[in-house]
């Protein structure tokens, strides 16, 4: 495991260097396989700042954490690349394919019938149509004396339509967390993103002040969405 240390107004201790190596080596464990990590230090007067960027055969995970000590900046940001660690792993796991079960198509059954049996249905079907009476015959009533035709059975279908389903009225839940007050570059965007450990968030473009959305894909990429 490489790791990389940038010191910006803060000097990288020996107990910086210790605790930052336990914490990527529990994430290393979850994701199970090697990983290089560049960790920034960062202090503005009486805030600490630490960003983790760990880099995983083509894809990265990046964490931020701020707070008034070092220390508790460094394990925040351990803290949340764990957790997208996690997150990582139950998608890989979610996203592998199951064996494909073999399907068996079953023959219909043949039924052989014997032929004495045979002939018989067919003679009794032939003496059945015989007996009865053609629809285009004539038919005499000894009343009147009139000649009517038989009325041929005209079949009928009726369609049975299935009844509606109920409507399940969406569950919705208003949330602010994921809008920023001010307006952010992309680079501060996805910071803050990931500092509030967000799926989507909404921010307006530093500069021209377009409507912008990040997205954070299946495969752990932020995706941007600007309004027209």
């Amino acid at each position: 495991m490489q790791i990389e240390y940038t010191g910006r107004n803060v000097h990288v201790t020996q107990a910086y260097r210790k605790l930052c190596e336990e914490g990527l080596e529990r994430v290393q464990k979850i994701l199970d396989r090697d990983l290089s990590a560049h960790i920034v230090l960062g202090s503005e007067k009486y805030r600490y700042s630490a960003e983790i960027t760990i880099r995983i055969r083509g894809s990265k995970l990046v964490s931020v954490g701020e707070a008034t000590s070092m220390n508790a900046a460094l394990r925040m940001a351990l803290d949340k690349a764990e957790t997208q660690a996690k997150r990582q792993k139950q998608k890989a796991v979610a996203n592998k394919r199951l064996p494909k079960v073999e399907k068996t198509t079953l023959e219909p059954k043949l039924t052989r019938v014997h032929r004495g049996a045979a002939l018989r249905s067919t003679a009794d079907r032939s003496a059945a149509e015989a007996d009865a009476p053609s629809p285009a015959k004539a038919t005499h009533n000894g009343k009147n004396g009139l000649a009517r035709a038989a009325k041929a059975v005209i079949p009928v279908t009726v369609h049975s339509f299935p009844a509606a389903g109920p409507v399940i009225e969406p569950h919705i839940v208003r949330s602010l967390d994921s809008v920023a007050l001010r307006p952010m570059t992309l680079e501060e965007a996805v910071k803050e993103a990931e500092f509030r450990d967000r799926d989507v968030f909404v921010f307006r473009r530093d500069g021209d002040g377009i409507l912008c959305v990040l997205h954070r894909k299946r495969d752990g990429k932020m995706e941007l969405i600007e309004a027209p």
